[in-house]
């Protein structure tokens, strides 16, 4: 299958601090590919050094075109949406005015986004920074989903969230996936394993093993060794009844 995203030998920096070594993987033009490994082995520097915002070296293609050495605004524009960990809404800012400055086409897909998260429609007036976590995770993704872009990098979506409000991610990204390929920064093993479609493992800023999320994820030694945790007794759906096991 033909790669979207082609990562060679990737490493970055931070404040001169090597936090990303040598990280290395492929992204298939369609599906989901998880990006997963225990706390601090990299996984958010290296969506950073894709995109630029953190100092890096390596190879990086994009859709056939490298790209590691393009500012950050200039890969954005050429189709890379991107949602981060920390969802940095404008808390100021109300919903629909959020939305509005992410637009970057003549006609957004407004009808998408008010199909997968109805309640932001109703809240459209309401400032993002009275809304709760969940809600403002709604207004991170839509704004990425508000573009045509070829490739989505979305970074622990399901961080902090209620078990419901999980399903709910879970769900728009599903939908989401249908249209675009997406790099999927996740700690949540129920939504890997509902999701993604290939994986990749990172520790200590390295690419430790790369293929099939369910070959990963059924074989409990692997999970186990890799990533401290059981992933063949992860249920195959989030539920509202169970937070889920996370990494």
């Amino acid at each position: 299958m033909n790669a979207i995203l082609t990562v060679r030998g990737l490493s970055a920096r931070i404040d001169g601090q090597q936090v990303v070594e040598d990280v290395g993987f492929d992204v298939p033009a369609t599906g989901v590919t998880a990006l997963l490994g225990r706390n601090g082995v990299g996984k958010t520097s290296t969506i950073r050094g894709i995109l630029g915002l953190i100092e890096r070296q390596g190879k990086v293609i994009f859709d056939g075109v490298r790209i590691d050495s393009e500012r950050t605004h200039r890969i954005v524009r050429g189709g890379v949406g991107y949602v981060p960990e920390d969802r940095e809404v404008f808390s100021k800012l109300t919903v629909a005015e959020n939305l509005r400055l992410a637009e970057r086409q003549p006609n957004p897909n407004r009808e998408l986004v008010e199909q997968l998260f109805p309640d932001l429609v109703q809240r459209a007036g309401q400032q993002a920074g009275t809304l709760s976590g969940g809600q403002q995770q709604m207004v991170s993704l839509a704004r990425a989903l508000l573009n045509d872009n070829r490739l989505l990098l979305v970074d622990e979506p399901t961080k902090g969230l209620a078990p419901k409000i999980v399903g709910e991610v879970a769900e728009a990204l599903a939908l989401a996936a249908k249209t675009v390929p997406i790099l999927l920064v996740e700690q949540n093993l129920q939504v890997v394993r509902r999701l993604a479609d290939t994986a990749v493992v990172v520790e200590g800023g390295r690419t430790v093993w790369e293929g099939g999320a369910a070959e990963l994820l059924d074989d409990d030694e692997l999970t186990t060794r890799l990533l401290g945790v059981h992933g063949a007794d992860a249920p195959q759906q989030p539920s509202e009844s169970t937070k889920g096991e996370t990494l």
